[in-house]
């Protein structure tokens, strides 16, 4: 509850990440959530310190498949986020119709060339995030704060995902909005949501 988006932006977001990952908000949530509460520990879904480097790097997006798919953890984790029909019988029913989405609608407006986007918005998001950032960023990298797990910042490494690589920042102030604590880290994620706010679209809470 960092943040509180304008309903609109609020459902392209939700339907950004279903067509994106196949994956659902709730499930997202949930799976986010459990990582925090037992990172580096027995529980947690994609720690390279249980699973190895090699694996969450290259594998990231099914660790994440796999953890969704427990029942007991989206019901644990996942309170607060949304539940509505929408939720219930589109994104988590046909979840994996997300990314045919996706193909159709780069084939339809682009073309040829939309295979080319296809294939670095299918690469960009199990590998930059799924796995760079769940992995690399938790493994290699600098420490501002010394947190309780092995998370690292990564900047400027995975820039193109909008301040997540600042994992360290992230898990030292979880419930901050901005992921940037120093005057050298560049948090796009930040500029976006300040820019958002500006004009109305955006509530910054913490």
């Amino acid at each position: 509850h960092s943040v509180e988006l304008h309903p609109a932006l609020r459902h392209f977001f939700r339907l950004w990440l279903w067509i994106n990952t196949g994956a659902s908000t709730q499930e997202w949530v949930a799976v986010h959530r459990k990582h925090h509460a037992f990172c580096e520990r027995e529980g947690d879904p994609h720690s390279p310190l249980l699973f190895g480097l090699k694996n969450i790097v290259l594998r990231g997006a099914e660790f994440y498949r796999a953890e969704a798919a427990k029942s007991e953890t989206i019901e644990k984790f996942s309170q607060g986020a949304p539940t509505d029909w929408l939720e219930r019988n589109l994104y988590r029913r046909w979840s994996n119709s997300g990314v045919v989405l996706l193909v159709l609608a780069d084939l339809l407006f682009f073309g040829v060339p939309g295979i080319i986007l296809l294939a670095i918005q299918l690469t960009t998001m199990p590998l930059l995030a799924a796995g760079v950032i769940n992995g690399v960023g938790h493994a290699k990298g600098y420490r501002n704060f010394d947190t309780d797990d092995a998370s690292t910042n990564l900047w400027p490494l995975a820039l193109f995902v909008a301040g997540e690589e600042l994992h360290n920042n992230h898990h030292a102030f979880p419930s901050s909005a901005r992921f940037s604590q120093r005057p050298w880290e560049v948090d796009l994620g930040w500029l976006y949501l300040k820019a958002l706010s500006a004009i109305g679209l955006a509530k910054i809470r913490r």
